[in-house]
């Protein structure tokens, strides 16, 4: 009886342990700066956006597929954004895995997971990709969507540079004993981005 007693009293002790360092990693990690370091590998409807670019054709009207994906309703944008993590402060910043969204000008794009374990040191930066792989149709239906999307990918081949809100919410998990438990809310970062995270 004494032995399970115990034996109860050092897995409470070290759960308690556990979940007190695993709120300091959360906590630090709230406390990280987050960059967009860029954009990789984009296409919209099959299309390499860096080759429409260098083509000077700026008009989503005129890609390939386009005409296609609107009458499927289905006009995929695929995209990996590299993000930088800096932890600036003097404890381990740490998650197990995170959901994320993405939003541009605060229109919720995309969202996905991220199954890996993350750990930025006292100091450190790590990267972290980030896949967008969405359907895009609805926002291409939209005729302002249209001009800021055209504005905005002119800008990086006419130099004049546009910008606009990228907004990445993140919800971490930590570890308890065999079972993950989400954060309870999102981490939101702001950071406005230039249209030369095209070129």
């Amino acid at each position: 009886m004494k032995r399970i007693l115990f034996f109860s009293l050092f897995i409470l002790t070290v759960t308690s342990c556990s979940l007190t360092k695993q709120g300091q990693q959360i906590r630090a990690l709230e406390k990280c700066e987050y960059r967009i370091m860029d954009a990789t590998d984009i296409s919209l409807a099959g299309t390499d956006v860096k080759k429409l670019i260098n083509g000077k054709a700026v008009n989503p009207v005129n890609l390939p597929g386009l005409a296609l994906g609107l009458l499927r309703k289905d006009i995929p944008l695929r995209a990996k954004l590299n993000l930088e993590i800096t932890n600036p402060t003097g404890d381990l910043a740490a998650i197990n895995n995170f959901e994320y969204k993405i939003l541009i000008n605060r229109q919720e794009i995309a969202n996905g997971f991220v199954d890996q374990s993350v750990s930025i040191g006292s100091n450190q930066s790590v990267k972290v990709p980030l896949v967008l792989n969405t359907n895009v149709y609805q926002f291409l239906t939209d005729n302002k969507i249209i001009d800021d999307i055209s504005s905005f990918i002119a800008g990086a081949t006419n130099g004049s540079e546009k910008k606009g809100l990228v907004t990445l919410k993140i919800k971490p998990s930590i570890r308890i004993g065999n079972e993950l438990v989400k954060y309870p809310g999102f981490i939101t970062i702001n950071k406005e981005i230039s249209s030369k995270i095209l070129l």
